[in-house]
C-alpha cells in the first residue's frame, strides 16, 4: 500500500468507492453522495480541492450543518491497485494548536473491503514524514472510546493518549478519546 495523491488515473476507483457506500469522512457519511455530484460537475475542480494548503476553498460543514472556516490541508489516497481508503491532514500556519472546531489534525477512513491489512497504520506512518515538514511539534487524532482499530493505528505511530472528552455539541457531543503523536 502506498499513499497517492489525488489524481485522474485514480478518481475511477475513488468513485467506484463511493458508489459502494464508503466515505472518507467518518462524521458525516453523506458527504460521499455530495462528492459523487462534485466529480461529475468538475472532476479537475473536485481534484484540485484535495490540496488545499492556503485554504482557499468553501467553508467545511460540521455534522450539525454550521459552516466553519477551512484549515489548510490535503488528502492522500491509499493504494494498492485500487483505492483502499483515504487520509487527511488539516493544520493552523505556526502553530501545533487547532481551533475548537476541529477535534484532530488527522483524519482516515479504509474502505470496509480492505479492512484488517494495516493499510492505516501504514498510511499514518507515510503521512506522518509529510506532516514533520510542516514544522509542528506534534499532531492530535481522535476516536471514539470503542474503536480499538483505530486506536492501535495510533499506538502504532507513536500515539499517546491524551484525555477523555466529549466532542462538541456540532459532532453529537459524545465521548471522545484525544491522542497526541509528537513529531520532534
Amino acid at each position: 500500500m502506498e499513499l497517492v495523491w489525488p489524481a485522474r488515473d485514480h478518481l475511477p476507483s475513488y468513485v467506484q468507492a463511493l458508489e459502494r457506500g464508503w466515505s472518507a469522512n467518518t462524521v458525516r457519511p453523506q458527504e460521499a453522495q455530495e462528492e459523487l455530484a462534485r466529480i461529475a460537475a468538475d472532476p479537475d475542480a473536485f481534484l484540485r480541492s484535495k490540496v488545499d494548503r492556503e485554504a482557499r476553498g468553501d467553508p467545511v460543514q460540521l455534522p450539525d450543518g454550521s459552516l466553519v472556516r477551512r484549515l489548510p490541508g490535503f488528502i492522500r489516497w491509499m493504494w494498492d491497485g485500487e483505492l483502499c481508503g483515504s487520509i487527511g491532514f488539516r493544520w493552523q500556519p505556526g502553530s501545533s494548536e487547532l481551533p475548537p472546531h476541529v477535534l484532530g489534525h488527522i483524519g482516515y477512513s479504509v474502505v470496509p473491503w480492505r479492512r484488517g491489512r494495516g493499510y492505516a497504520t501504514e498510511a499514518l506512518r507515510q503521512l506522518l514524514a509529510d506532516v514533520r515538514r510542516e514544522g509542528l511539534a506534534w499532531v492530535t487524532l481522535t476516536t471514539d472510546p470503542d474503536n480499538i482499530a483505530s486506536q492501535r493505528v495510533i499506538t502504532h505511530n507513536g500515539g499517546v493518549l491524551v484525555e477523555r472528552f466529549v466532542a462538541p455539541a456540532a459532532y453529537g457531543g459524545a465521548a471522545a478519546l484525544r491522542w497526541r503523536i509528537d513529531l520532534r
